[in-house]
């Protein structure tokens, strides 16, 4: 009896299991994601007036590019940054 019991219990966490991996996953995704975007804020704000307004966005529009991949206007994803 001792050994189904053990059984089950091994069944039942096992789910568990995944789901907490799966938290700590999100957690870290979303802990890279953000400082991905702050690497490009930093590297955005860097460059020059001129060059930002060479690759089509202000000095102003630095937080809201990094933070919305593209805007209405079409300014390309800042993967290459």
């Amino acid at each position: 009896m001792t050994t189904i019991y053990g059984a089950t219990e091994l069944r039942q966490a096992a789910p568990l299991a995944g789901r907490v991996s799966s938290f700590f996953k999100t957690c870290r995704d979303w802990f890279d994601e953000r400082c991905q975007r702050q690497l490009q804020r930093d590297r955005l704000s860097d460059l020059s007036d001129r060059e930002l307004m060479d690759i089509g966005i202000t000095r102003a529009e630095i937080d809201f590019v990094t933070w919305n991949r593209a805007d209405a206007r079409g300014i390309r994803s800042l993967e290459w940054i």
